[in-house]
């Protein structure tokens, strides 16, 4: 486990990026490829996806079936072994995901299409309602499935784990996962 970082590497960290977690040779294809909106100062600080100690994406991931244990940040990279991925609508890290400008996600969009026509996921699923929307130009989208894909993949919105968004329990969040992950699961058996 890394250490936690302290205020100024954490100051030194805004803006930058850190890598997505995709399959490499000799693991399973891409089942599902997770996109957070953008990587929080904390991610960029130790280079692990959802690192914030408040941030349920990793609890959900587990109690929905997608993981057999809970893993920690720095334990992303077993994701890959799972068919599982990881990247962000927009690559620079902030402090908040509202720091980010309409037109940056735009174009994180614009290189999420890109993503998934190489990597060719079976299903994409974004965390955040507001960055989809604003991503793709799709103003009436909902949490769930979505009716257009991008390609041959599918598209599924789920609700930001981050722990603002205290709206979205972690037992609701764990059933909107968990249904991404049965239809991912039916597709593939």
């Amino acid at each position: 486990m890394t250490a936690t970082p302290s205020r100024a590497e954490l100051d030194r960290a805004r803006d930058r990026t850190i890598p997505d977690v995709l399959p490499g040779p000799g693991d399973p294809a891409l089942r599902v490829l997770f996109c957070g909106i953008n990587p929080g100062l904390l991610s960029a600080a130790t280079g692990h996806h959802f690192a914030r100690p408040g941030n349920r994406f990793w609890p959900v991931l587990h109690d929905s079936g997608f993981t057999p244990r809970l893993l920690r940040p720095d334990e992303q990279g077993e994701l890959a072994g799972l068919g599982l991925g990881i990247t962000n609508m927009a690559p620079r890290a902030t402090a908040r995901a509202d720091e980010l400008t309409a037109e940056e996600l735009v174009e994180g969009g614009g290189r999420l299409r890109e993503l998934v026509a190489r990597h060719r996921p079976a299903w994409l699923a974004v965390v955040g309602i507001g960055a989809y929307r604003t991503a793709f130009g799709h103003r009436d989208a909902r949490v769930g499935e979505q009716p257009e894909g991008l390609g041959g993949t599918g598209v599924w919105v789920l609700p930001n784990p981050s722990g603002l968004n205290a709206h979205w329990s972690r037992a609701a969040m764990a059933a909107e996962f968990g249904r991404l992950r049965e239809r991912s699961r039916k597709q593939s058996g």
